[in-house]
């Protein structure tokens, strides 16, 4: 592999920001200092620029295979990289569910061959695959997950024995989406019978309740206490929900963590007069008031990992009526920019993006050697300009659904550079697809 000396960059890694080199060698970070004069076969002068681990984005959806006219592998992947994202994690739900080792492990070949960015898939669970689930192995597959609420697909689990076996037996991280099925479908029910087919998008997030989502939660909390399962609680959307979580321990001793998803920060119950079904996703988008309590649960630590959610579909299929529309929107090219525009108004401090976004979940799934800037680590690296704005147009959105509910909007910051496994793969608008990304290791 070509030997990368970036240069003068102001370096953003656990907890401080300090101006360095970084020299990269055989994919790794060989060194880190003041003026390192060693030759390499590319130099990037990163005068004026921050250098950020790479993103680690523990949910997304990818849609491959069966569902590849949304999305693939490939395809979101190169966006994932283009937005600073090194590394993914994908979910199950693709056709057919990923829910045997056989399904598990086409997947790993079809991003070995494809995928511009380091990957890993979640094993499925489903009512009845305990046996298949089990035999997961917890040094080279993320975790598994669960839905506890049937969101997209056909994955519910609701089987409480089927529950109880899994969090008890488990060797991974259990990862759940907690919504209460039957909350939903009883709310439902009653908006069908006020509006028929003609329910407004806005009431989604009254059909998708407060309260279906806290008691799933609290649920999967009591399950995973009961057993001392590593359980990951994704997508949190409400602030009822943050009284389940700890922030009297560091992550490392946390045996319960939860997730918070860009969407849910950065959008309210308002946009859907502005964006519609855009924003139509499972947990819904809700009231302000989730939105600040989400952030404080940032900053105060009971939120532990931002990640996105990232869930394509077809323009068309978007623009169907509130119960046609697939829930899920596309996140994952401009997530860290999202979230940069909060440092920039004075929300977060750069350095808690870095740390929920890079290290928290390196640290959360046991990831070998990734999710910070250490000599020896792999050398996933983000350059990002802090002081160049960049606007989202469909030209620049690398989707295969083509299209971005950011589409016209002007980030303070663009991402210059992204480092995978010490391959330049992305550099000022430009891919380089001559390596692809690595499995992810995990130490359990």
């Amino acid at each position: 592999m070509k030997s990368i000396l970036i240069q003068n960059a102001l370096l953003v890694n656990e907890g401080s920001t300090i101006q360095a080199d970084v020299l990269v060698q055989n994919g790794r970070i060989a060194q880190i200092g003041q003026n390192i004069a060693v030759p390499a076969d590319h130099t990037i002068d990163a005068a004026g620029l921050h250098l950020l681990p790479g993103v680690i984005d523990d949910q997304v959806h990818f849609r491959e295979p069966g569902l590849t006219h949304k999305a693939t592998i490939a395809s979101e992947a190169r966006a994932a990289v283009a937005g600073g994202t090194t590394s993914f994690m994908e979910m199950p739900n693709t056709v057919p569910n990923t829910v045997t080792q056989e399904l598990l492990e086409e997947k790993y070949a079809i991003a070995a061959r494809t995928s511009l960015a380091n990957y890993s898939f979640y094993m499925g669970a489903t009512n009845d695959n305990l046996a298949e689930v089990l035999l997961t192995n917890p040094n080279t597959v993320c975790g598994i997950k669960i839905f506890m609420g049937s969101s997209t697909g056909n994955m519910l689990v609701d089987n409480e024995e089927t529950l109880e076996e899994i969090f008890s037996k488990a060797r991974l991280p259990i990862a759940v989406h907690c919504e209460d099925e039957q909350t939903i479908r009883d709310n439902m029910a009653l908006y069908e019978e006020k509006y028929g087919e003609d329910i407004p998008v806005k009431c989604h997030p009254e059909i998708r309740n407060e309260a279906a989502c806290f008691k799933s939660s609290f649920m999967a909390v009591k399950l995973a206490e009961n057993h001392n399962t590593r359980l990951h609680i994704l997508h949190i959307s409400t602030e009822e929900e943050l009284k389940l979580f700890r922030n009297d321990i560091p992550l490392e001793q946390k045996r319960i963590t939860a997730e918070v998803c860009v969407h849910h920060l950065w959008f309210d119950k308002e946009d859907y007069d502005t964006f519609g079904t855009q924003i139509k996703c499972n947990p819904a988008v809700k009231e302000a008031r989730h939105q600040d309590a989400l952030l404080k649960g940032l900053l105060s630590d009971k939120l532990d990992v931002i990640a996105t959610d990232h869930a394509p579909h077809l323009w068309e299929e978007k623009q169907g009526k509130y119960k046609q529309a697939p829930s899920g929107v596309p996140l994952v090219q401009h997530s860290l920019q999202m979230m940069l525009e909060f440092v920039k108004e004075g929300k977060l401090p750069l350095e808690k993006v870095v740390e929920k976004m890079c290290h928290a979940p390196a640290i959360l799934f046991n990831v070998r050697e990734r999710g910070y800037i250490r000599e020896g680590y792999w050398a996933d690296l983000v350059l990002v300009d802090l002081n160049k704005p960049y606007t989202v147009s469909k030209e620049n959105t690398y989707y295969k659904c083509g299209w971005s509910p950011f589409e016209g909007h002007t980030f303070g910051s663009t991402i210059t550079h992204t480092l995978v496994s010490g391959h330049l793969a992305f550099a000022h608008g430009t891919f380089d697809e001559s390596r692809k990304g690595e499995r992810l290791l995990f130490d359990r």
